[in-house]
């Protein structure tokens, strides 16, 4: 699904928009009072989402595609063939969609695990959080952080290191 690469972007633009506020009296324009307001471009973004999800896969329909969903696996078929779900599908062009889901670790791996969320929480967040710890060192990781500070939450980026440089 796009809605991740989506919602990364709106949020990101977001905060692009939120430090050209910051910059506007460098180059001259009084801005007053000036108010993020999560609620709405949480809703906003969604709904973007949804619509242009909504659109590809219409598109996908008006080009005759089927979209299957669920836990797939090649036989050992002589046409090609995939099944799902214990349902065979045979079709000489087959495209599996990966996708995938963050591994958690249990309270007992890692003390405290369970008051996290993964990057896709993130999107789930109702309101700005006022502080913030992101764990991580990948671009998603950094590219969160980034928004959460520009758009007011105190953040940290913490990043693990296995030897002394």
């Amino acid at each position: 699904e796009p809605s991740c690469s989506l919602c990364g972007q709106v949020m990101w633009n977001t905060a692009v928009h939120a430090e050209f506020v910051h910059d506007h009296a460098d180059y001259g324009f009084e801005t007053p009072s000036v108010k993020f307001n999560w609620r709405t471009i949480k809703d906003k973004r969604d709904a973007y989402v949804r619509r242009l999800n909504d659109i590809y896969e219409n598109n996908v329909k008006k080009a005759h595609i089927d979209i299957i969903r669920g836990y797939g696996k090649f036989t050992a078929d002589p046409e090609p063939t995939i099944e799902v779900e214990g349902k065979k599908y045979t079709a000489p062009h087959i495209l599996i969609a990966t996708g995938g889901r963050p591994a958690v670790p249990s309270d007992s791996e890692i003390p405290g695990a369970s008051l996290g969320m993964t990057s896709d929480g993130f999107f789930d967040l109702e309101e700005l959080p006022r502080r913030s710890v992101i764990v991580g060192a990948g671009y998603i990781a950094v590219e969160i952080a980034g928004i959460l500070s520009t758009l007011g939450s105190k953040s940290s980026l913490l990043i693990r290191h296995d030897k002394v440089v």
